[in-house]
C-alpha cells in the first residue's frame, strides 16, 4: 500500500525538480510532511487545526489533489509512527532541498505548531532541532517564524 501511495505521489504534477540519486521526489514529500506531522504531535495533541493546516500545506507547496494531499498525511503519519528518530527526515531534505526550500520548509513547520494558536515548550525544542538539522540559521529560523505568525493573525 505505501508503495502505491508513493507511486501516485510520485506521479502527481508537482514543481519539477530532480531529486538526489536514491531518493524519488515522493520521498522529499513523505519526508517534509513527516516533519509536519511530528511537530503536530509534539504537544500530544494533533487536532483538526494541524491537520487542516498540514493538509493546506502540503497540497499548496507540492500541488497535489485533495485526496493526494490526504494520502500523503497519512502515509507521513504512518512513517512518523515507525520512525525512531527525526534524523532520516532530516537528512532527507538537508540533502535534497535547496536552502530557500528549507527556510520555506520551516516557515510550514511554524504554521504547524502555531496553528492551534500556541507554542508549547516541547514544540520550540523540536523546531531549534529541526532548524539545526536542516541547517538553517536561527536568524532565518525566527525571520520565517514571524512570517508564519503574521500570516496566521498571532503577531
Amino acid at each position: 500500500m505505501i508503495n502505491r501511495i508513493k507511486t501516485l505521489l510520485s506521479g502527481s504534477t508537482g514543481p519539477a525538480r530532480d531529486a538526489a540519486p536514491g531518493h524519488s521526489f515522493a520521498d522529499l514529500q513523505v519526508a517534509a510532511a513527516a516533519l509536519l506531522v511530528e511537530a503536530a504531535e509534539m504537544d500530544a495533541n494533533f487536532d483538526a487545526a494541524e491537520r487542516t493546516k498540514i493538509l493546506d500545506l502540503v497540497r499548496v507547496r507540492f500541488e497535489l489533489t485533495e485526496a493526494e494531499a490526504r494520502s500523503l498525511l497519512e502515509l507521513a503519519g504512518d512513517e512518523v509512527a515507525n520512525a525512531s528518530q527525526l534524523y532520516g527526515f532530516t537528512r532527507v531534505v538537508k540533502d535534497n532541498f535547496d536552502h530557500d526550500e528549507r527556510v520555506e520548509l520551516m516557515e510550514m513547520l511554524w504554521e504547524v505548531v502555531y496553528a492551534d494558536g500556541a507554542l508549547h515548550d516541547l514544540e520550540a525544542s523540536l523546531m531549534r532541532r529541526i532548524a539545526g538539522l536542516i541547517y538553517v540559521p536561527d536568524r532565518e529560523s525566527g525571520a520565517a517564524r514571524k512570517r508564519a505568525m503574521s500570516r496566521l493573525g498571532l503577531d
